[in-house]
Protein backbone atom coordinates (compact mmCIF):
# COMPACT_ATOMS: atom_id res chain seq x y z
CA UNK A 1 0.00 0.00 0.00
CA UNK A 2 2.35 2.57 -1.10
CA UNK A 3 1.62 6.47 -0.62
CA UNK A 4 3.64 8.44 -2.70
CA UNK A 5 4.41 12.05 -2.91
CA UNK A 6 5.50 13.24 -6.85
CA UNK A 7 6.42 17.06 -6.49
CA UNK A 8 8.29 19.75 -7.67
CA UNK A 9 9.77 22.06 -5.16
CA UNK A 10 12.25 25.66 -5.33
CA UNK A 11 15.30 25.39 -3.88
CA UNK A 12 13.96 26.49 -0.84
CA UNK A 13 11.56 23.97 -0.50
CA UNK A 14 8.59 25.48 -1.48
CA UNK A 15 5.95 23.89 -3.85
CA UNK A 16 3.64 27.26 -4.32
CA UNK A 17 5.09 30.69 -4.32
CA UNK A 18 3.32 33.28 -2.12
CA UNK A 19 -0.58 33.78 -2.54
CA UNK A 20 -0.10 30.03 -3.89
CA UNK A 21 1.30 30.91 -7.10
CA UNK A 22 2.70 28.32 -9.49
CA UNK A 23 3.60 29.62 -12.73
CA UNK A 24 6.98 29.52 -11.59
CA UNK A 25 6.74 25.50 -12.42
CA UNK A 26 5.89 25.94 -16.08
CA UNK A 27 7.78 28.92 -16.56
CA UNK A 28 10.84 27.14 -15.96
CA UNK A 29 13.06 26.16 -19.33
CA UNK A 30 12.48 23.04 -20.58
CA UNK A 31 14.41 22.61 -23.63
CA UNK A 32 14.04 18.75 -24.05
CA UNK A 33 9.88 19.00 -23.30
CA UNK A 34 10.67 16.41 -21.02
CA UNK A 35 7.99 14.99 -18.06
CA UNK A 36 10.50 14.59 -16.20
CA UNK A 37 9.39 10.55 -15.74
CA UNK A 38 5.90 12.07 -14.87
CA UNK A 39 4.04 9.56 -17.53
CA UNK A 40 6.09 6.13 -16.34
CA UNK A 41 5.68 7.13 -12.86
CA UNK A 42 1.85 7.47 -13.32
CA UNK A 43 1.85 3.79 -14.93
CA UNK A 44 2.71 2.53 -11.48
CA UNK A 45 -0.43 4.25 -9.42
CA UNK A 46 -3.70 3.02 -8.74
CA UNK A 47 -5.32 6.81 -7.72
CA UNK A 48 -4.57 9.79 -6.45
CA UNK A 49 -5.36 12.04 -3.47
CA UNK A 50 -5.64 15.21 -2.80
CA UNK A 51 -6.59 18.24 -1.45
CA UNK A 52 -9.29 20.71 -1.80
CA UNK A 53 -6.84 23.60 -2.51
CA UNK A 54 -5.19 21.28 -5.03
CA UNK A 55 -8.32 20.25 -6.55
CA UNK A 56 -9.35 24.16 -6.91
CA UNK A 57 -5.75 25.03 -8.58
CA UNK A 58 -6.30 22.01 -10.89
CA UNK A 59 -9.95 23.35 -11.99
CA UNK A 60 -7.59 26.36 -13.36
CA UNK A 61 -5.92 23.79 -15.59
CA UNK A 62 -7.29 23.97 -19.59
CA UNK A 63 -6.58 19.69 -19.47
CA UNK A 64 -7.43 17.37 -16.94
CA UNK A 65 -3.80 15.51 -16.26
CA UNK A 66 -4.91 12.39 -14.67
CA UNK A 67 -5.98 9.12 -16.38
CA UNK A 68 -6.41 7.63 -13.13
CA UNK A 69 -9.28 7.75 -10.36
CA UNK A 70 -8.98 11.00 -8.28
CA UNK A 71 -10.49 11.39 -4.35
CA UNK A 72 -10.21 14.90 -3.07
CA UNK A 73 -10.10 15.03 0.87
CA UNK A 74 -12.21 17.89 1.89
CA UNK A 75 -14.02 17.26 5.52
CA UNK A 76 -15.66 20.84 5.14
CA UNK A 77 -16.52 20.63 1.30
CA UNK A 78 -20.23 19.11 0.30
CA UNK A 79 -19.93 18.50 -2.68
CA UNK A 80 -17.29 19.55 -5.59
CA UNK A 81 -17.31 22.14 -8.05
CA UNK A 82 -15.50 23.50 -10.74
CA UNK A 83 -15.01 22.40 -14.44
CA UNK A 84 -13.25 19.04 -13.32
CA UNK A 85 -16.00 18.28 -10.53
CA UNK A 86 -16.79 15.11 -12.61
CA UNK A 87 -13.74 13.79 -13.14
CA UNK A 88 -13.36 13.29 -8.63
CA UNK A 89 -14.90 12.26 -5.85
CA UNK A 90 -15.11 13.86 -2.82
CA UNK A 91 -13.79 11.50 0.22
CA UNK A 92 -14.21 12.87 3.90
CA UNK A 93 -12.98 11.55 7.27
CA UNK A 94 -10.38 10.02 9.05
CA UNK A 95 -7.30 10.14 6.68
CA UNK A 96 -6.45 6.18 7.78
CA UNK A 97 -10.08 5.07 7.26
CA UNK A 98 -10.06 6.49 4.01
CA UNK A 99 -6.80 4.93 2.70
CA UNK A 100 -7.93 1.98 4.58
CA UNK A 101 -11.17 1.94 2.42
CA UNK A 102 -9.47 2.69 -0.74
CA UNK A 103 -7.23 -0.20 0.18
CA UNK A 104 -10.08 -2.41 0.22
CA UNK A 105 -11.44 -1.84 -3.46
CA UNK A 106 -7.74 -2.85 -4.63
CA UNK A 107 -6.63 0.71 -4.77
CA UNK A 108 -3.06 0.44 -3.70
CA UNK A 109 -1.07 2.70 -4.92
CA UNK A 110 -1.57 6.18 -4.16
CA UNK A 111 -0.22 9.11 -5.52
CA UNK A 112 -0.78 12.05 -2.80
CA UNK A 113 -0.78 15.21 -4.15
CA UNK A 114 -0.77 19.08 -2.19
CA UNK A 115 0.35 20.85 0.75
CA UNK A 116 -2.23 20.26 3.61
CA UNK A 117 -2.66 16.98 2.20
CA UNK A 118 0.86 15.69 1.92
CA UNK A 119 1.57 17.21 5.38
CA UNK A 120 -1.07 15.37 7.04
CA UNK A 121 -0.10 12.18 5.66
CA UNK A 122 2.99 12.80 7.10
CA UNK A 123 2.11 13.79 10.59
CA UNK A 124 0.82 10.69 10.78
CA UNK A 125 3.65 8.55 9.21
CA UNK A 126 2.20 7.57 6.16
CA UNK A 127 4.15 8.37 3.18
CA UNK A 128 5.97 5.44 2.07
CA UNK A 129 7.94 7.10 -0.65
CA UNK A 130 9.08 10.71 -1.66
CA UNK A 131 10.07 11.63 -5.47
CA UNK A 132 11.07 15.38 -4.82
CA UNK A 133 12.67 17.03 -7.97
CA UNK A 134 14.09 20.36 -6.95
CA UNK A 135 13.86 23.77 -9.48
CA UNK A 136 16.31 25.62 -9.47
CA UNK A 137 14.77 28.78 -8.29
CA UNK A 138 14.38 30.16 -4.66
CA UNK A 139 11.16 31.66 -4.03
CA UNK A 140 11.81 33.53 -0.46
CA UNK A 141 8.36 32.53 0.61
CA UNK A 142 4.97 30.66 0.42
CA UNK A 143 3.77 27.14 0.57
CA UNK A 144 6.22 24.90 1.85
CA UNK A 145 6.42 20.95 1.04
CA UNK A 146 7.02 19.93 5.09
CA UNK A 147 5.49 21.76 7.42
CA UNK A 148 6.02 20.93 11.03
CA UNK A 149 6.68 17.07 10.66
CA UNK A 150 8.58 14.79 12.96
CA UNK A 151 11.38 13.78 12.31
CA UNK A 152 10.94 10.95 9.64
CA UNK A 153 14.03 8.75 8.39
CA UNK A 154 14.57 8.19 4.37
CA UNK A 155 16.92 6.24 2.33
CA UNK A 156 18.29 7.35 -0.92
CA UNK A 157 16.91 5.49 -3.81
CA UNK A 158 18.19 7.47 -7.34
CA UNK A 159 18.70 10.33 -8.76
CA UNK A 160 17.90 11.96 -11.56
CA UNK A 161 19.20 15.24 -13.37
CA UNK A 162 17.47 16.60 -16.35
CA UNK A 163 18.80 19.39 -19.20
CA UNK A 164 18.23 23.02 -17.66
CA UNK A 165 19.26 21.81 -13.72
CA UNK A 166 16.22 20.00 -12.65
CA UNK A 167 16.93 17.42 -10.06
CA UNK A 168 14.78 14.65 -8.91
CA UNK A 169 15.53 12.91 -6.10
CA UNK A 170 13.61 9.53 -5.04
CA UNK A 171 13.52 8.67 -1.11
CA UNK A 172 11.75 5.58 0.88
CA UNK A 173 10.87 5.63 4.24
CA UNK A 174 13.18 4.13 6.34
CA UNK A 175 10.92 2.38 8.81
CA UNK A 176 13.71 0.29 10.52
CA UNK A 177 15.45 3.14 12.32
Amino acid sequence: MPNIVYIATSIDGYIAGKNGDIKWLTEYPNPDQSDYGFFDFMKGIDALIMGRHTFETVNGFDMWMYNKPVFVISNTLTELTGKWANKAQLVKGDLKEVVAGLNAKGINNIYVDGGATIQSFMALDMIDKLIITIIPIVLGGGVPLFGNSAQLNFKHESTDVYTGGLVKNTFARDRGV
